[in-house]
């Protein structure tokens, strides 16, 4: 969700717009390449919504994005999920963690998730939650 993070990852990939994919809960699992704890992922849930930004990714982002995001080796595989937004249902591609339920998201990494959320507009109560959640001091 990271606007900073997307313009290194995928600079020719402007912000569609944001949404909900229903149906889905946010999740973290494992841990991170080097330890710094569980990443996060979504797994399907009825009666659960993830706050989701959108953005247009060209051919030529998408490989340096599944670079980055561990889709080349397999650590997220990529699926085609219905996104609800104001404008109507689109179709977006979601990287989803191969990798079993479980740890916790390093401490910046959650604030960094949570910050995101935020700068997108994302409903109070859902930064909060995001914000709340447990995690794991980066010193550990």
């Amino acid at each position: 969700m990271d606007p900073k993070q997307m313009a290194m990852r995928a600079p020719h990939s402007p912000v569609r717009g944001v949404g909900w994919l229903q149906g889905w809960r946010l999740t973290f699992c494992g841990e991170g390449a080097r330890g710094e704890g569980a990443l996060a992922s979504i797994v399907e849930e009825p009666d659960h919504q993830v706050f989701v930004v959108l953005y247009d990714v060209p051919e030529w982002d998408e490989a340096s994005l599944d670079q980055w995001e561990g889709a080349s080796r397999g650590v997220y595989h990529k699926v085609r999920l219905r996104v609800q937004t104001l404008d109507g249902e689109v179709l977006a591609w979601f990287y989803v963690l191969d990798s079993y339920e479980g740890g916790l998201p390093s401490a910046s990494y959650l604030g960094s998730l949570a910050d995101a959320a935020e700068m997108a507009g994302a409903p109070d109560d859902y930064v909060k939650n995001l914000r709340g959640r447990p995690c794991k001091s980066d010193g550990t």
